[in-house]
């Protein structure tokens, strides 16, 4: 009977200056945190700093082999960095003004007073409602409302009156 071989686990390898690793974790502990304080003074943002150098990293890591033998690894590094950061900045810069250039102009909302009278001008009746409307918020006199609306002058003030004494007891309380 011949004996089988079963597959062992592979050790993990030990970093090694021959392989490249080592070089390339030594690197990036001597390096990064102080490319990552140049680009936060650039960006204003630590994170996105973090971010763009982790990135820079991670392409010199997987062209190490080449990189390392340059004369100044931490240039290239450094250039990547600075080009992403760039690249983040212009996409937000774009982003902030296609932003601006959408959005509706901002309007405040009805204070609570306003509010709580047009809560109150539904409730009355419709034809109060309008005369009041256009007296008050319309700015017309009662001979206007009255020609518009077809009726003598004294059944506007008629409706102006009954229209405050409703709208009076809604906005009670």
């Amino acid at each position: 009977m011949t004996a089988v071989k079963t597959p062992q686990a592979a050790a993990p390898r030990a970093s090694t200056a021959a392989d490249g690793q080592g070089d390339f974790d030594e690197f990036y502990a001597a390096k990064f945190d102080v490319l990552r304080s140049q680009l936060f003074a650039y960006l204003g943002d630590r994170a996105e700093a973090q971010d763009v150098v982790q990135e820079a990293f991670c392409r010199a890591y997987s062209r190490w082999e080449r990189i390392r033998r340059y004369e100044d690894p931490y240039s290239w590094v450094r250039r990547v960095a600075w080009n992403l950061a760039t690249s983040r900045l212009r996409r937000l810069e774009t982003t902030r003004k296609f932003l601006h250039r959408e959005r509706g102009e901002h309007f405040d909302g009805p204070s609570p007073d306003r509010v709580a009278l047009v809560a109150a001008l539904s409730k009355i009746p419709a034809q109060l409602r309008k005369a009041i409307v256009l007296h008050y918020l319309g700015q017309l006199s009662v001979a206007e409302i009255a020609e518009q609306e077809s009726v003598a002058e004294g059944t506007v003030k008629s409706w102006l009156s009954r229209g405050r004494s409703a709208l009076a007891e809604h906005l009670k309380g």
